[in-house]
This record gives C-alpha cells, structure tokens and sequence, in this order.
C-alpha cells in the first residue's frame, strides 16, 4: 500500500475548555492506530486536546446542504421546540 492508497481520517479533538469533540481536520493513515498517532501530532502539538477520535471518512454520513430545506423542513413546524412557546415563570434566575 502506497501513500496514495492509505485511506481518509476525519480526526475530532476534545480540547480542555470543552466537552465536546469537535472536528480539527482529516489525514490520510494506512490503519487507525498511526491516524490516531499522526492526528496527535497533527492537531494536538501545544497540548490543546485531551481527548482525539479517528475516524474513517468512507463511514461519515452527511446531509446535503443542497437539501436543506426539505431536510430539517419536519422541526419547522414544531413550535414548541422553540423557547418562544414557553414563558419564564418568576424568580427563575440563569436561563
């Protein structure tokens, strides 16, 4: 297996403010334990993670922006998902 044929990683990285991972970018790894290596040294240089995940980008599924509206159109007509349905009773601090 040649560098051209080594498969994409998306790599997401937990930095030490945060709680949850987000996406720092992708690389290219012949297995997942040298993406996990090469990601830390990648993404992680000032020791700004504690936390890395790997994964195949073959196994990401993703909505099309191109379907946006028929797509999340089904959430548009459930009002009360949004904070505006509801009212802030009083004495109700830090909402």
């Amino acid at each position: 297996m040649t560098n051209a044929d080594w498969p994409l990683w998306e790599v997401f990285v937990r930095s030490r403010r945060g709680l949850a991972h987000t996406h720092a970018g992708s690389l290219h790894a012949p297995d997942a334990e040298m993406a996990l290596r090469n990601a830390r040294d990648l993404y992680t240089r000032r020791s700004e993670g504690v936390s890395i995940w790997v994964v195949p980008s073959a196994a990401v599924t993703a909505s099309s922006p191109d379907e946006k509206d028929p797509f999340f159109e089904p959430a548009a007509d459930k009002p009360y998902r949004h904070p505006t349905f509801y009212e802030i009773p009083e004495g109700v601090k830090h909402l």
